[in-house]
């Protein structure tokens, strides 16, 4: 009987010792604080190579977030507990090759059970004794075609029988061979009849290929990935040789220039010797004559002095001479070096823009390396045909503009050549306090202080959220992952899946209240109180970590936009003024480094409320009331 226990508590133990990763028993366990849950250090290691640009692990079965320490992986802590019980494990099965050395019994016939099995049917899934072995090549027209191998050969690794149907802990004798994808188990047929009426079943044998479908597909697109992947690193050393020459270029025209204005500073420097040597002989020349006067009228007093009773006195006055040097003015030449979050094309069109400028023949340094002055220029003015209450990227050209009318929702798609076209997806029966696009085009759309929902190409209602209302209309935007972002004028973001049906994170602002929220590829928020006071712009983890906020000076307001690129730009308005004062910003962990203050704009500003919009690196959209502008970018 205790051996009966010890057999049946083996699979159960095996069954809790094995990683839900790799489906293996567990080698060096490691557990995940945030969670508790368990796997495979080298597991672990393996799943954290593909996450190398995160600061946390997500935990595969539970989603929840692991911080990682320098070392990653390799700090975290062992599970001695499940370590301990797979050391027991192995012990009481005689170590790892116990099951390899077991001769397993008959399972074909109820009467040989304590028989050794001498083979294996994979079409019946039984191990055979030798009767039953003999009835198999006997009775051929009951097993004609089944297919037999010995079991010395899957003992010495020849042969591989594959998967066995493991028996089901209630009812004994029936494999489970099914799979219930409500309860996400394998049953077998007694226990769908019992425990899983009208649950979707499906048998081993589709499950299976179901996964091994999906696995498939996911190899196939790794390789594709692999591939564009590898083709873009060979396109990223195409462009550096580009840059390479471009830079190479710069170097030899100053290289150049150099030269020539050594060559004239050299002789101007002879010159100016020649002059002072030349200035030098003509003083000598007038000191020796001035001299030979002297020597004479002396020669004429000592020759006369018997003549006369006094004597003469002779003056000699002298020139002096200033020796002037020039200096020489040292070039200064700076080469600006491009980063890890632009593309290689950029950053060889960015140095091909380069030019040298030599200096005016009038001064003597070699010149500066120059650049087009970066400057905005509003390509496109559009009159809104009602006050806008929200806006959001539409395409790489083009923006939505949503109404908050008397007769419900409407919302216009205008591109930057100011082409105006009416969305008709949607119900025409609700509000719109705030919209925005995911990329596969489902549009969702903020109706009041507490609701919005997601509607498809098609539009159905996809889903509906639900907020706690601040007293302020739902904002809306959505991260690089299609994540949707939620602001409503308190002191929290809300993050949900592109579904809407999950809220993945809610991340205080403590700091200010938000009404417009970004967020970068790295998961950063960039926030914008815009009107209320105090109007700043801050940057957030979702942690709730935050950086330096940009205060506004008294009487503008600030709003933020994040390119493709995470680079930040803010809109100072200034509505007494009627101006607007756009600057770029690159982001330095959680702060804001000003980068670039672009030239003035003057528009029309009616109202405290405004959008600000990144279509692509060289594009932005600004809406104020009922005036929108499309802006170029020069950088």
């Amino acid at each position: 009987m205790a051996q009966q226990n010890e057999k049946e508590k083996a699979p159960s133990s095996l069954e809790n010792l094995t990683c839900p990763l790799c489906l293996d028993i567990f080698d060096e366990a490691t557990i995940l604080t945030s969670c508790g849950h368990t796997f495979c250090r080298k597991c672990l290691k393996n799943y954290d190579l593909s996450h190398l640009d995160l600061d946390h692990m997500i935990c595969p079965l539970c989603r929840k977030f692991t911080k990682l320490s320098v070392n990653r992986v390799d700090d975290f802590l062992t599970n001695e507990t499940v370590n301990g019980l797979v050391d027991n494990y192995h012990t009481e099965c005689g170590g790892l090759n116990a099951v390899l050395e077991m001769h397993p019994k008959c399972t074909a016939s109820k009467f040989h059970q304590e028989s050794d099995a001498v083979s294996f049917c994979r079409t019946c899934n039984n191990y055979l004794c030798t009767n039953c072995d003999c009835s198999h090549e006997l009775m051929t027209s009951v097993f004609e075609g089944h297919e037999i191998v010995s079991i010395q050969d899957i003992i010495n690794g020849k042969v591989s029988i594959g998967h066995l149907s493991e028996k089901c802990s209630i009812h004994k004798q029936e494999d489970k061979d099914m799979f219930c994808e409500d309860c996400k188990v394998h049953v077998c047929l007694k226990c769908v009849i019992v425990g899983h009426q009208n649950h979707n079943i499906k048998n081993q044998a589709d499950f299976e290929q179901q996964l091994r479908l999906k696995v498939n597909d996911l190899v196939q697109r790794c390789a594709a990935k692999k591939t564009e992947l590898e083709k873009n690193i060979q396109n990223v050393e195409v462009q550096r040789h580009e840059v390479y020459t471009a830079v190479q270029k710069l170097l030899d025209d100053v290289s150049q220039a150099y030269s020539i204005k050594v060559k004239e500073l050299e002789e101007n420097h002879q010159n100016l010797i020649d002059q002072i040597n030349a200035v030098k002989k003509s003083f000598d020349d007038d000191l020796s004559a001035l001299k030979f006067k002297d020597r004479h009228r002396i020669k004429s007093i000592c020759s006369s002095i018997t003549l006369v009773s006094n004597d003469r006195l002779g003056c000699l006055e002298t020139d002096s001479l200033s020796a002037h040097t020039m200096l020489c003015e040292e070039l200064d030449a700076m080469l600006k070096e491009a980063t890890d979050h632009t593309s290689a094309a950029a950053i060889t069109k960015r140095a091909q823009e380069k030019r040298f400028k030599p200096a005016a023949d009038t001064r003597l340094d070699l010149g500066s390396i120059s650049e087009p002055d970066p400057k905005l220029q509003v390509i496109q003015c559009v009159d809104l045909r009602g006050w806008m209450w929200g806006m959001t990227q539409y395409s790489d050209d083009s923006v939505a503009i949503g109404y908050n009318g008397t007769h419900g929702i409407h919302v216009d798609i205008i591109d930057s050549a100011g082409k105006q076209e009416q969305y008709a997806n949607i119900p025409s029966n609700m509000k719109c306090c705030g919209l925005v696009f995911q990329q596969d085009g489902s549009l969702c759309i903020s109706t009041g202080y507490t609701d919005a929902h997601l509607y498809s190409h098609n539009c159905s209602r996809k889903s509906t959220i639900y907020v706690n209302s601040s007293g302020c209309y739902l904002r809306l935007n959505r991260s690089p992952s299609d994540e949707i972002l939620i602001a409503n004028f308190g002191k929290q973001i809300y993050i949900y899946d592109p579904t809407g049906s999950t809220l993945k994170h809610t991340v205080p602002t403590k700091h200010n209240i938000t009404r417009q929220v970004s967020a970068t590829r790295s998961g950063l928020l960039v926030t914008s109180s815009c009107d209320h006071k105090p109007i700043v712009v801050t940057v957030y983890d979702r942690y709730g970590n935050a950086g330096q906020s940009l205060r506004a000076p008294s009487g503008v307001n600030l709003y933020a936009a994040v390119d493709e690129q995470d680079r930040v730009y803010v809109a100072s308005v200034d509505r007494k003024m009627g101006n607007v004062v756009i600057r770029l910003y690159d982001l330095d962990g959680l702060n804001l480094n000003e980068r670039v203050e672009f030239n003035l704009l003057d528009m029309t500003l009616t109202s405290d409320w405004c959008y600000l919009v990144s279509h692509s690196p060289d594009m932005l959209a600004f809406a104020c009331d009922k005036k929108l502008y499309f802006i170029k970018v020069l950088l």
